[in-house]
């Protein structure tokens, strides 16, 4: 066993003549522990929450989506990039979309939304069924009546009511119009009822309807044109690939996004207050770390005859250095260890039966906060508690170290 190490061991579980030096440690352990286990459910919550955000965006994302790198609107019929991209053997389902921002009026209340009109085929590959709270994912029966589906919080704000026999009323303003006095003139306007209400998140919510393709053409004055292209791929496909690949097929006028790079704004926020908040309980963990810094610095004021007797031994500056160093690693060791325990245990605990609940939970679709572990928190944590304790320890080792044996050299 390493000399310095295990001078170390001895030091730290050994009976102290000072009881406060005893205190001071266990306090630092704490400390340590504490920061540990704080940084560890922190970004275990964060986790939680960045999975259930991408969980939800899956079901109203596509997994790829074609659009224009500029200009608003493009046609797939006739071109024959598009008859290579139906065809690529990843290539689940094809759908076409159009979306429009649209004036919503429903009794005397008003909102404006984007319209998205899906095809056809949309009920069949979405997983929007499992998102509806109200009513049905119907968009068009079989005596070709259109229905809208809103978002939650649109439905909200017009106060729809399914069961109601009053039909939503769409404006959009009219692109062959021309210049008129006439504001109805000015704005192409039709009448559809709503058949079900979704919920996914807030901003989706304010901000979405479905309705079918045909009718946002039929109110859009387009007869073929589509404003994105939405994809699934089969199984067995890799994104990375098939998005490369279609991407080469289209060429530089258009681009193939995933669904991070759908929603890369927000997955950035949450990647930026996970890593800013990492940051600041890292600064409190570093703030109580200099508990380390008095418990070596008293540990070795303690210990100044076993020093004199090492040196008279012939130990050197650096073996003396590495024993309190160690002690001061340790404690750190000690810490990290059971933080991450007790994070751990918060964490499952949490997992299993959600103890802490979301304040206001009637207006989320879970209860409680979300949690998620994850490997690579754990080794980041522990790491960096680590490199604190060896400064923390570093501080007052070099500058007693130094001082004693200049002293000592002196006399």
């Amino acid at each position: 066993m390493n000399l310095s190490f295990y001078i170390a061991k001895r030091y730290l579980i050994a009976k102290k003549s000072q009881n406060v030096i005893n205190i001071i440690s266990g306090i630092s352990v704490v400390g340590v522990a504490t920061g540990t286990m704080a940084l560890i459910v922190i970004l275990s919550v964060f986790n939680g929450f960045d999975s259930l955000l991408k969980s939800l965006f899956s079901v109203f994302d596509p997994e790829l989506e074609i659009s224009l790198v500029e200009g608003k609107t493009f046609t797939v019929e006739g071109d024959n990039r598009f008859d290579r991209v139906r065809e690529h053997p990843g290539v689940r389902y094809f759908t076409e979309v159009l979306e429009e921002n649209a004036l919503l009026m429903y009794g005397e209340r008003q909102h404006i939304a984007t319209m998205k009109g899906v095809g056809a085929n949309y009920p069949e590959y979405s997983d929007m069924d499992r998102m509806m709270i109200e009513g049905e994912l119907e968009l068009k029966d079989e005596m070709g009546n259109y229905y809208a589906v809103l978002g939650r919080g649109v439905a909200n704000v017009l106060a729809v009511g399914l069961t109601f026999v009053t039909p939503l009323e769409i404006y959009i303003p009219s692109r062959t119009a021309g210049f008129t006095m006439n504001p109805e003139q000015a704005f192409n306007r039709r009448l559809i009822f709503p058949s079900g209400v979704f919920s996914i998140e807030q901003e989706t919510d304010m901000n979405y309807l479905l309705v079918p393709l045909s009718f946002a053409r039929e109110i859009l004055e387009y007869r073929d044109e589509v404003s994105s292209v939405e994809l699934g791929l089969n199984p067995g496909f890799r994104e990375s690939v098939v998005q490369e690949e279609l991407q080469e097929i289209l060429g530089d006028e258009f681009r193939v996004l995933n669904r991070y790079q759908q929603q890369e704004w927000l997955y950035r926020v949450m990647q930026s207050e996970k890593w800013a908040i990492f940051m600041i309980l890292t600064f409190i963990l570093v703030v109580a770390s200099f508990n380390i810094i008095g418990s070596i610095t008293m540990l070795i004021i303690e210990k100044k005859k076993d020093i004199a007797v090492l040196k008279s031994m012939g130990a050197g500056e650096g073996l003396i250095r590495k024993i309190f160093l160690f002690e001061g690693w340790m404690i750190s060791v000690a810490g990290a260890v059971a933080g991450l325990l007790l994070g751990l245990a918060i964490c499952l605990v949490q997992m299993e039966f959600g103890v802490v609940k979301l304040y206001g939970s009637g207006a989320f679709i879970i209860d409680a906060y979300p949690v998620e572990l994850q490997f690579s928190d754990f080794v980041y944590v522990f790491l960096t508690v680590l490199l604190i304790g060896f400064f923390a320890a570093l501080v007052p080792v070099r500058y007693i170290t130094r001082r004693f044996f200049s002293v000592s050299e002196q006399l």
